[in-house]
């Protein structure tokens, strides 16, 4: 792989980690083991646990971000809130990993912020299109802060209850939260639905895969499953390489320490019997 698709890989192994154990659950060993690398690729890519952990989380952020922000655009007021309300419903049903990392609680070293955060940012712009809203009815602008923390915060509520039974299906949710938001109890519809013009809006079509597609995307799958295989190869050959130039390097030091020996062993040798020799000469020297 190259860089930045091992980087790809990492990211895509950890979302599902984190999404299935948390933070806190997930280790950087199991992280390297699941991609088939050592531990110092993650390392080297990402600084830590924490790095990547931030990567994700902040990609799922402005995924989310984006298909909110683009509900809003709709010029009619009750067609934005239809679209956002689906917006979150669709990021939930084909991003449920990512969805499970938002709502958790956000480790304090990911700096990418948690999903209040998140929803506290989605009501600063449904917070615009309530203000005008309130003033061409006639109401207190002031109070759209307010109005708009109260409507996120019961579609996100909403949305994690439904992320795990995901009954009614989307669209029903969807038209029961708006008939709740526009109406209120008071007038209630007894069968809501969504407007034609948000059910025909392109962004709401779910994408289908062709057989040729999904022969493609198999064909990548396996071409990556097969260089993945290739690169875990080639870090195993650098490994023993890097061991046998480790052992061929201690046996260099071992020899080198030997031949040290060896020479000071000699060099005592000799003093001891140049000393033994000047003993010998001075014994002759001395006087019968």
């Amino acid at each position: 792989m190259t860089g930045r698709e091992r980087r790809e890989q990492l990211v895509t192994i950890s979302r599902t980690l984190f999404a299935e154990k948390g933070f806190d659950g997930t280790s950087i060993e199991e992280i390297a083991a699941t991609a088939q690398v050592s531990k110092p690729v993650v390392y080297e890519h990402f600084g830590g646990k924490e790095g990547i952990y931030a990567v994700v989380v902040d990609r799922e952020m402005q995924k989310l971000l984006a298909m909110i922000t683009e509900a809003l655009s709709a010029a009619h007021s009750l067609i934005k809130l239809e679209r956002a309300a689906l917006a979150l419903l669709r990021y939930i049903e084909e991003s449920s990993e990512g969805f499970r990392i938002l709502v958790r609680d956000s480790h304090a070293a990911s700096g990418t912020g948690t999903f209040a955060s998140l929803i506290s940012e989605i009501a600063s712009q449904v917070e615009d299109v309530l203000a005008d809203e309130f003033a061409s009815r006639g109401y207190d602008p002031k109070l759209a802060p307010m109005y708009a923390q109260m409507l996120v915060g019961m579609v996100a509520l909403t949305g994690q209850w439904w992320l795990d039974v995901r009954k009614p299906g989307r669209e029903e949710v969807a038209a029961h939260l708006v008939n709740l938001a526009w109406n209120g109890l008071t007038g209630l519809n007894p069968q809501p639905e969504i407007t034609a013009a948000t059910r025909s809006h392109p962004s709401m079509a779910i994408p289908r895969t062709s057989d040729k597609e999904l022969r493609e995307l198999e064909k990548a799958r396996e071409k990556e499953l097969k260089e993945a295989e290739k690169a875990r190869q080639r870090e195993l050959r650098e490994a023993e390489k890097a061991r046998v130039r480790e052992l061929k390097e201690r046996e260099r030091l071992v020899k080198g320490a030997e031949k040290a020996h060896e020479r000071e062993e000699k060099l005592r040798q000799r003093e001891a019997r140049l000393a033994e020799r000047a003993a010998r000469l001075e014994q002759g020297d001395q006087p019968d």
